[in-house]
């Protein structure tokens, strides 16, 4: 088979199975096939996956439990089934992605013991407190003084969502694991812990919703689907269903199997998942030298030549980028390390490469020599306020000007010089010449 018309049976048997519908059986809390409609998606999707249609529905229709004395085998009710379902489809769909990923990663020749990468990261977030934070570490390890620089701090909003215990993560893990617990019971449990929390709020009118007072701005949330969203269960039948599959593509795809093996359905928590990929992906960031590029929409209506000036200020806000030039306006945007520095600005001051030189010393002589006061040296960096970067560009620009001006007037005189030699040595031979012909002609 080929791996294209492999993967295309996998997205089409996905497809079919987000058909399957549910219906109450004949025994209580029990579901069926809902009708011939679901019941051919539910045949066709076996067919793509190359499994076995009966096994299929019964893995979407029961669960198997496992107890010290027993397993048991229970029907689901129709909601429970669509759960199933959905799971079932959730996870052949992520083993697909990841596997695409790493056959791309492959086929561009990434080579995973490299330290070295370029990597692109295409999210929407407040990049901004990244790059603060950043810099005030900079800032102490290389002791400068930025006592005076009011940096946006939100680490209280990320207490609120994240911190253990007692962050709205942690509670809503803890919500997921009690069976009888409800978005509002959810909700009630928040609304009581974080009452007295500047950054939370409950909205009037309403049983469920809550505040957060991000960096950004007040955001709504509705806590009704928050539970559902957030579990995960990796149900051990539908590994063991997939893993037997006849396609060998879908068989490789589960191939290593979980720790599912006790028959038993196992939680994961969505988002706290997501906690800990971001947390890998902030460790990846911190080894790395970010540049950011940020794209604002100029309007709405996705049209050329309209700039809606509320629209993009309102981005320009919430991307960080207002708060970041604040930042840099009264901090030190502009840093080299000694040795870039002297490269490119010693010929400002000669003397101070004279000898066994000091390259800290040899770059405070530098700026003292234009007269620079807006500057802090660190222990191996020169940081510069903003401004002065450009100021030592146009004194470097007219002393290389000058020099430019020089060596052209020096060979522009070598040249002439030489021009009139050549002709002055011409003129004196036929001038002899001349005069030795003279005599001839008398």
């Amino acid at each position: 088979m080929f791996l294209q018309e492999a993967i295309f049976r996998v997205v089409a048997a996905i497809l079919h199975l987000g058909n399957v519908d549910f219906a109450k059986g004949a025994e209580i809390d029990s579901a069926v096939i809902k009708n011939d409609k679901s019941n051919f998606h539910l045949s066709m999707a076996a067919e793509l996956l190359m499994c076995d249609a009966h096994l299929l529905e019964n893995a979407l229709i029961k669960h198997v439990m496992v107890t010290p004395e027993e397993v048991i085998t229970r029907s689901l009710d129709p909601g429970s089934a669509i759960v199933s379902r959905d799971g079932l489809a959730k996870i052949i769909y992520s083993r697909l992605f990841n596997w695409l990923v790493d056959k791309i990663n492959a086929s561009i020749g990434q080579d995973r013991s490299s330290k070295h990468f370029i990597g692109i990261l295409d999210i929407y977030g407040f990049e901004s407190f990244t790059s603060n934070r950043m810099e005030q570490e900079e800032y102490t390890k290389e002791g400068i003084d930025w006592s005076y620089i009011e940096f946006v701090d939100n680490q209280d909003v990320l207490d609120l969502i994240e911190k253990k215990p007692g962050g709205i993560i942690a509670l809503l893990d803890e919500a997921c694991m009690f069976p009888k617990s409800t978005h509002r019971t959810f909700a009630q449990k928040l609304y009581q812990t974080f009452r007295n929390n500047k950054r939370f709020a409950k909205p009037k009118l309403s049983s469920s919703d809550f505040t957060i007072y991000h960096y950004a701005g007040e955001v709504i949330y509705q806590a009704n689907y928050f539970l559902d969203k957030n579990k995960d269960y990796v149900v051990a039948e539908h590994l063991d269903l997939l893993h037997a599959s006849k396609c060998p593509f879908v068989a490789n795809l589960f191939s290593s199997l979980p720790e599912v093996t006790s028959k038993a359905s196992k939680f994961s928590s969505i988002a706290s998942r997501f906690k800990l990929q971001l947390q890998a992906l902030m460790d990846t960031l911190s080894c790395t030298q970010p540049h950011y590029i940020r794209c604002i929409k100029p309007n709405n209506v996705l049209k050329p030549s309209i700039f809606e000036n509320i629209n993009v200020t309102s981005q320009l806000r919430c991307g960080g980028v207002l708060e970041a030039i604040k930042i840099s306006c009264a901090g030190y945007p502009t840093r080299r390390t000694f040795y870039e520095f002297l490269l490119r600005f010693a010929l400002l001051e000669p003397n101070a490469l004279e000898g066994q030189y000091d390259e800290k010393i040899a770059c405070r002589k530098i700026l003292d020599k234009i007269g620079a006061k807006d500057y802090q040296l660190g222990k191996t960096k020169v940081f510069l306020r903003a401004g002065l970067m450009a100021q030592l560009d146009a004194r470097r620009a007219a002393i290389l000007g000058g020099a430019a001006t020089t060596i052209q007037r020096k060979i522009r005189t070598y040249i002439t010089r030489r021009a009139f030699i050549v002709l002055r040595h011409r003129s004196i031979f036929l001038q002899s010449l001349w005069r030795g012909a003279i005599p001839t002609f008398i």
